[in-house]
């Protein structure tokens, strides 16, 4: 079952060298109850000057770590879509 994050906390992080994939789960109401929604934030983390920053823009030799972290974020959804409650 998902955790509600009011904090706006991600469930689940994969990070792969400067890039990672975030995903934030958050719960609605539905008319058979209550559904967790997922979505995934893909980012890049970059040093300006002193400073860490953040882009979702890539260039061609970051391609695979977005990818895979993406691949990652999508069994772990998939996993978690996939489980029953048998209440």
């Amino acid at each position: 079952m998902a955790r509600k994050n009011s904090d706006n906390q991600p469930e689940k992080v994969y990070r792969i060298g400067y890039v990672s994939a975030s995903i934030f789960a958050r719960d609605v109401e539905v008319d058979d109850g209550k559904r967790t929604l997922r979505s995934v934030n893909v980012q890049k983390r970059y040093k300006d000057g002193d400073d860490y920053k953040y882009t979702s823009s890539f260039g061609l030799a970051e391609l695979p770590q977005a990818i895979r972290c993406l691949e990652l974020a999508q069994s772990w959804i998939e996993g978690h879509e996939a489980e029953i409650s048998l209440d």
